[in-house]
């Protein structure tokens, strides 16, 4: 008997410990979007997201530059991720930007789409923050991750100048973020 339990003991951990741990499909880190990875190829896209819809943008007009983009829809219809490779029609390029539409993904401490400024600050180091005409744009490197703040949100000093350097602290904490992006390129 005791050695039929010590078998079945060593068994049943033998198996937990070969067992992996489902990858949150939301989980947004360095060089992964839930089961997407820096090194996965477009003509991937279809396996990945099998049970999902993938709608190919093709823009190649000379008033816009010329991209492939891909959207990513689940099966009820909501809009995940933009995907931009980094090589423009060709399907054996690699990812090069992901925009985060849903708000379900999120990294391990929860930045995600629908995060304020002050998330950023409380967790994670700001690379560098450009000014541009119509967003003050957060560099996050250690995750490959910038994302913009619509400067209606910042005082009326910085809204239309583009020169000045814009400081974490002139930011509100409540600032919300407009886009996230996942820069893999």
């Amino acid at each position: 008997m005791r050695k039929s339990f010590l078998l079945l003991l060593f068994v049943t951990a033998a198996f937990l410990i070969s067992c992996e741990k489902e990858q949150d499909p939301f989980l947004i880190t360095s060089n992964s979007i839930g089961r997407l990875t820096s090194d996965i190829k477009i003509n991937q896209l279809d396996s990945i997201f099998a049970e999902d819809s993938l709608v190919k943008q093709v823009s190649n007009s000379e008033l816009y530059r010329k991209s492939n983009e891909i959207e990513v829809y689940d099966n009820q219809g909501n809009k995940l991720l933009l995907i931009e490779p980094v090589q423009a029609f060709d399907s054996t390029s690699t990812i090069g930007f992901i925009q985060v539409l849903d708000p379900r993904y999120k990294t391990a401490k929860g930045l995600g789409k629908e995060s304020t400024f002050q998330d950023i600050v409380q967790n994670y180091d700001i690379s560098r923050i450009e000014n541009t005409l119509s967003a003050a744009v957060i560099f996050i490197d250690e995750l490959n991750v910038y994302v913009t703040i619509d400067k209606k949100q910042l005082p009326v000093e910085l809204r239309y100048d583009t020169q000045t350097r814009i400081q974490a602290s002139q930011i509100p904490d409540d600032a919300k973020i407009k886009y996230f992006m996942v820069d893999w390129d």
